[in-house]
């Protein structure tokens, strides 16, 4: 009678991958954080998925985003392991070249990454090596413990070899996880710029520059705490394309500005010190912010202006946008004009009187008044490329997003918030507006199917920073809904239309659903 070979466990292949994993990641350690095949191949997941699925995901997990992407990643990669280390056998070894072509495409992601050079590839293949190692000794031995004949001869106190090879895979699992935890941990602490953070004293403006105007009382409206006029740095919004957030040193740092101008400079952290500096407060928002979202943000920033730092390298007349390029590759177009005219846009090094956080572009980035983040507000700044736009495109116009983006006329309800219980009485609803760089003129409010009321207004700091906005209601028994819209300083009032974010940003009036107990 012939007998069916048994299939290797499932489970050996997620061991061999975690191996895999496991070491590669510990012995990147020694290589420095180009070698990191991790974050470059999430890296390289994220740039290759289409803008649609990106907005999706940011839409679905926020700022969560990444994680959400890095587990989707590893249970991908595990379950891959486990159907192919079924077909394992020693003439036929469909595990471990899956697990090779895996340790290959990891090999271009790294090479695929600025900076990276070919010895950076050296712990994938390490990796990769062990993977394929553990995934055919595991497998022999399966085999060779299912195949072996039952000897009823067997002492019961003797150890099965099937439960004890089971453990050995359990804990390779284990010891695979252990050592790709303790790798990006000792990654991050050996990359890691927080010391030069630290050590970095944020400079005060002087001379001719003036400090951002102290911000007035005024700016919180009566009887709405709710959200504060100035976003606590652990507060603001991160949406961006870096996986791992890069990690660029003072000493370290360098922008390069170049392209259609008649000299081309670069400038260190301490040449940044020969311009004046200022303090602007600037409200952000992210394109991908739907109606009533909380992606926008509102902070102060110090640093240097742009059109200082452009007016000595002779921009070429018909030059009409400035690419500006992150260390880690990413790329946003923003108009000349806005880099160059009263706005005040900045190379901001300080954000609410500290140093930039590293996950918000330590120690440099842009701040634009106006324009949404995709098309202006490049972290970890590295390069400034005077060029046009029938010449270059950015990040997020190469997959579908309209190429100047400037921020549109919004507003948001924060108090009440949806499906929440009033309680009956005298009541104060409370939230934002915005339209930066034209600024609030005026806020309105509709409960149910009244009529619009106008909301009082919190004085307006500036044209650049939201407005926040309260109104007074006598709630009464029941369900209700509240809608708000706004109106900016050029009269135009929000529109009722709804769109998506794509391509250009949400619209539509923010309502909120509530019951009054």
């Amino acid at each position: 009678m012939v007998e069916t070979a048994t299939r290797p466990s499932p489970w050996i292949g997620v061991a061999a991958a975690a191996v895999a994993l496991g070491v590669t990641q510990l012995v990147a350690v020694a290589f420095g954080p180009h070698a990191d095949s991790r974050t470059a191949v999430g890296s390289a997941v994220v740039d290759l998925t289409p803008g649609r699925v990106k907005e999706w995901a940011i839409q679905s997990f926020g700022t969560s985003d990444k994680l959400a992407l890095s587990i989707v990643v590893l249970v991908v990669i595990a379950v891959i392991a486990a159907i192919t280390a079924q077909y394992e056998t020693r003439r036929r070894p469909v595990g471990s070249v899956v697990i090779v072509v895996a340790g290959a495409l990891g090999c271009a992601a790294v090479l695929s990454r600025a900076g990276a050079t070919p010895v950076d590839v050296v712990p994938t293949v390490i990796g990769t090596v062990c993977g394929v190692v553990v995934l055919r000794w595991l497998a022999t031995r399966q085999v060779a413990s299912s195949d072996a004949p039952a000897d009823s001869t067997t002492p019961a106190s003797t150890p099965d070899p099937g439960r004890r090879l089971s453990l050995v895979t359990f804990g390779l699992i284990g010891v695979g996880a252990v050592a790709g935890v303790a790798g990006s941990l000792l990654n991050r602490l050996n990359s890691s710029v927080a010391g030069d953070r630290t050590a970095f004293t944020l400079p005060t403006p002087r001379g001719a520059a003036t400090p951002a105007v102290v911000v007035p009382p005024g700016v919180q409206p009566a009887g709405f705490t709710q959200t504060p006029f100035i976003t606590p740095n652990a507060d603001f919004y991160r949406i961006d394309t870096a996986l791992s957030v890069p990690q660029v040193s003072r000493a370290d740092w360098r922008l390069r500005i170049h392209g259609m101008v008649d000299r081309e400079v670069t400038l260190t952290f301490d040449d940044l010190q020969h311009f004046d500096l200022v303090e602007q407060i600037v409200t952000l928002t992210c394109v991908s912010n739907p109606v009533g979202g909380d992606l926008i943000s509102n902070a102060k920033w110090t640093g240097y202006r742009v059109r200082d730092l452009l007016a000595g390298v002779g921009i070429h007349s018909d030059a009409d946008m400035v690419l500006s390029t992150s260390v880690d590759g990413f790329t946003a177009g923003t108009p000349v004009e806005a880099l160059t005219d009263q706005r005040d846009s900045l190379l901001a090094i300080g954000m609410n009187g500290t140093p930039l956080p590293t996950e918000h572009g330590y120690p440099a980035r842009l701040v634009v008044p106006g324009l949404y983040g995709y098309v202006s507000a490049t972290k970890w700044l590295a390069d400034l490329e005077l060029t046009r736009f029938d010449r270059a495109e950015a990040y997020w116009t190469k997959l579908g997003w309209s190429s100047r983006g400037p921020i549109k006329t919004e507003s948001r309800i924060d108090v009440p918030r949806e499906g929440a219980e009033v309680p009956r009485g005298a009541t104060t609803f409370g939230g934002v507006a915005w339209a930066q760089h034209r600024g609030i003129t005026a806020v309105e409010v509709r409960v149910d199917d009244g009529p619009w009321q106008p909301a009082q207004l919190g004085a307006s700091y500036s044209n650049d920073t939201w407005r926040l906005w309260s109104f007074p209601w006598q709630a009464t028994p029941g369900s209700h809904e509240v809608a708000v819209r706004a109106t900016d300083a050029t009269g135009a009032v929000q529109t009722s239309d709804e769109a998506d974010v794509v391509p250009d940003g949400a619209t539509g009036w923010h309502t909120v659903s509530f019951d009054v107990q």
